[in-house]
């Protein structure tokens, strides 16, 4: 059965949180882009850490079935994104953050709260 793009996020937002990623975020895009319904967004504080968190989204979606589309910038670990289809995530290096504030690119999509222990 296929996963709706809310479930996945949240199991992404799972991943992300068990290998303890900071300031967990999830932007609504439906109503605003073309692009995917939802954005999560997150950070790690060294490569290792994001590669850890990468890697986690990547198990968690196999183990549940989701394909994961794209990996990209996982070697580098900057700015890692791992595309779901419907749902993008974005595990940062804490210091491309804050550089590239997604956030406030897509300020007008909607927050989706999360229930995740941040």
């Amino acid at each position: 059965m296929n996963k709706m793009p809310l479930e996945i996020l949240k199991l992404a937002a799972e991943a992300c949180d068990d290998k303890r990623a900071e300031d967990i975020v999830a932007l609504d895009l439906a109503q605003v882009s073309l692009v995917a319904d939802y954005f999560l967004i997150c950070h790690g504080t060294n490569e290792r850490q994001v590669q850890s968190i990468a890697r986690a989204v990547k198990d968690q979606m196999e183990e549940h079935n989701v394909s994961v589309k794209r990996l990209e910038g996982f070697e580098q670990a900057r700015w890692v994104l791992v595309d779901l289809g419907d749902v993008v995530c974005h595990v940062f290096h804490k210091d491309e953050r804050s550089y590239y504030n997604l956030e406030r690119l897509w300020g007008d999509a909607q927050h989706v709260p999360l229930e995740v222990g941040n």
